[in-house]
């Protein structure tokens, strides 16, 4: 395994790869790698000739009130998984080095980029896209994996990729939880034991709507859910919503398949969720 910290290099190396013919996996984090990660990077390894694991903090999609200088850290634990679950490369870029002070481009995806989370992050999505549309060139992967615990990013990733003609192609990878439900997340550290307790209800909760969507409208479905979620103690919900599976757009009584998305915060730490829902074939 090597470890990569300039993006032109990081670039001929991909580039002669591709030249060798081999095809390239993408796992794109920002560090502080836990088993959902684990599982990405085990997909491409299967998949892809060559794995390469980005690991970049990206500053432009963290509001001016959140976490970036606390987020997580640990390079030295994130390089140590890396290389004993055989990935190639990684990659860990400088911020003047993705982003340099002369930096003036950004990518937005339009309407899906400001529901949702975004209507709650400014700029958020434009962050993610501008830098991973970055990764997909530099890395020139054939494949990127992405979780769909963040179902709204998957999407708008997905259409960044098809609206701009990146030929690498996205592989949706399924939440991973904890054996109690909870997905897993590099934010799930900053919950006390207390918090990680109370925030099992919202997976629970979640999975609870899955049975009510089959028989139940999609009223009730939602009003149970908001219900439920602020039982929990210290809860505060930014959103809960149900939308189209394929483009999220906001479901409605003839949606046979939906996303039920919901970002809850427990004490001062924001949780993202989601569950897929299917109608029963009779109705």
């Amino acid at each position: 395994m090597k470890v990569i910290k300039n993006a032109s290099q990081m670039q001929k190396i991909a580039l002669k790869h591709i030249r060798d013919g081999d095809e390239i996996g993408l796992v794109p984090t920002m560090g502080a790698l836990h088993e959902g990660h684990i599982s990405l990077i085990a997909k491409s390894v299967k998949n892809d000739d060559i794995t390469i694991v980005s690991i970049f903090i990206n500053p432009v999609q963290f509001g001016p009130n959140e976490d970036y200088l606390k987020y997580p850290r640990p390079a030295k634990k994130d390089k140590e998984i890396c290389k004993k679950n055989h990935v190639d490369y990684v990659f860990m870029p400088s911020v003047n080095d993705m982003l340099p002070a002369d930096h003036k481009t950004f990518v937005e995806v339009k309407t899906l980029q400001d529901i949702l989370c975004g209507s709650f992050r400014i700029n958020h999505f434009r962050g993610v896209a501008t830098v991973v549309a970055k990764l997909f060139n530099i890395s020139c992967a054939d494949r990127a994996y992405f979780g769909m615990k963040d179902f709204q990013q998957l999407r708008i990733i997905e259409k960044m990729g098809k609206d701009l003609n990146f030929k690498t192609k996205i592989i949706p990878c399924s939440i991973v939880r904890e054996r109690n439900g909870l997905a897993l997340s590099s934010r799930n550290s900053y919950l006390s034991a207390e918090g990680k307790k109370r925030s099992l209800n919202i997976s629970k909760t979640l999975k609870e709507a899955v049975e009510d969507f089959k028989r139940k409208d999609l009223n009730f479905v939602r009003k149970t859910v908001v219900n439920k979620l602020k039982k929990i103690p210290g809860s505060e919900i930014d959103y809960t919503e149900i939308v189209n599976f394929d483009d999220l757009s906001p479901a409605d009584k003839n949606t046979k398949k939906a996303v039920f998305a919901v970002a809850v915060w427990i004490g001062k730490i924001r949780l993202i969720d989601n569950i897929v829902m299917i109608k029963d074939k009779g109705r």
